[in-house]
């Protein structure tokens, strides 16, 4: 069940699995994208190991607050908000679960917020997980076609979207692993009933143009850190991934050969394998 709470001056959309009593683990979706990203069924695997999983909506997604008023970016124009911000969303999250703190887990704008996190506020992060993310837009700047995808235009209803969404994932999903159309179009339909809003999207984008390389600050971060990277990512090259990693200090980079810009079913028995390992550790 989904519950709104209010955090850091708006309110956050999360649903969680497994027992309270477990390990925190916060799983940070990335841009446009709705907590329902996280698979359920990739949740309560993570919650089989022991861990007390709450997934949610940033900002402009989703259930949470959207900031309607801000209107859609205009070029050259301030961003209504920085990933910092959204990161102190996350923070008022966790005050609002009885978190002090927790192993987060951030996948594409997720992994910046969740980086921004533990730059911020360190005290808060017991572990780190970056997966198919980078320290800052211009380090692992994405492919001609996946920038094409990453600028289409909003679809104009709703079989349009769910066209849209497969053709999209088609361009930045995993070459190495089979697409399931219906299974993205399924998701994608989930999508647009519970939320459509690409003026949100658009504003979370000019919010990671403007946030500028983490490159430094993450030098300072001293949790354990886990960086998990697609070698075939279109969206976020490798060099993202490993540049992350070359950032933390004593940070594990993972690569998957085939993996894009997505989270394949076949990887999942992998990434719940490294993520235990890391809150275990």
């Amino acid at each position: 069940m989904t519950t709104r709470v209010a955090a850091n001056g708006i309110h956050i959309a999360y649903d969680s699995f497994g027992s309270h009593e477990g390990r925190p683990l916060l799983l940070i979706m990335g841009l446009g994208a709705q907590l329902i990203q996280w698979d359920e069924e990739f949740c309560q695997l993570l919650a089989e190991q022991g861990h007390h999983v709450v997934r949610f909506d940033n900002r402009d997604s989703g259930l949470s607050t959207h900031l309607h008023d801000q209107g859609v970016p205009a070029r050259g124009a301030p961003s209504a908000y920085l990933l910092d911000d959204l990161a102190d969303d996350t923070a008022g999250l966790m005050d609002a679960l009885g978190w002090q703190a927790a192993h987060v887990v951030g996948a594409s704008m997720g992994g910046m917020i969740a980086q921004a996190l533990a730059i911020r506020h360190p005290d808060r992060v017991l572990t780190l997980t970056s997966i198919m993310s980078t320290p800052g837009p211009s380090v692992a700047p994405p492919t001609e076609a996946a920038l094409a995808v990453l600028m289409t235009r909003a679809a104009p209803d709703r079989e349009a979207a769910l066209a849209q969404a497969v053709r999209n994932w088609s361009i930045i999903g995993s070459p190495g692993f089979a697409p399931d159309a219906e299974k993205i179009a399924e998701r994608a339909a989930l999508a647009y009933d519970r939320c459509f809003d690409p003026d949100g999207t658009a504003r979370q984008l000019a919010a990671i143009m403007a946030s500028g390389d983490r490159t430094e600050l993450l030098a300072g971060v001293r949790v354990p850190t886990l960086v998990l990277h697609g070698e075939a990512d279109p969206l976020v090259p490798i060099e993202g991934g490993r540049a992350t990693a070359a950032a933390v200090p004593g940070a594990r980079l993972v690569t998957y050969p085939g993996m894009g810009h997505d989270l394949p079913r076949e990887l999942w028995p992998s990434f719940v394998e490294e993520i235990a390992k890391l809150t275990t550790g």
